[in-house]
């Protein structure tokens, strides 16, 4: 028996609404919430939460000097399909030239890693 389920995954930012907003555009779900906290609730998903951290510093990808603190690996079935969404959505590529792989790195607007993986 576990000790605790995950309730939420939570990510430091400047503009909570805005990243929320960002990651309802590739994953769907409803933005609830105002201000300093923001939760996007996605059904039969876990909660993707936004927090908004003053003076917040994106992690760097890929840094041995500068964790990337965490980052999240979204399923896609067209990974050339979901790469168009994304970027339209205001993602940066970080590592999608190899495109024989099964994923690719981008930053979102707030500079968190994220991988789309056909996997």
């Amino acid at each position: 028996m576990s000790a605790a389920k995950v309730g939420a995954v939570v990510l430091d930012c400047p503009d909570p609404r805005e990243l929320a907003a960002f990651y309802a555009g590739i994953v769907g779900g409803t933005v609830e919430g105002e201000g300093d906290w923001v939760e996007l609730k996605v059904s039969g998903g876990p909660t993707l939460a936004f927090q908004a951290a003053p003076g917040h510093v994106p992690p760097r990808w890929p840094s041995a000097n500068h964790s990337q603190q965490f980052h999240l690996d979204l399923t896609v079935e067209d990974l050339d399909a979901a790469e168009k969404e994304v970027l339209a959505l205001g993602a940066k590529p970080l590592d999608t030239e190899d495109r024989s792989r099964t994923f690719r790195v981008y930053a979102d607007p707030a500079g968190h890693p994220f991988c789309l993986c056909a996997c």
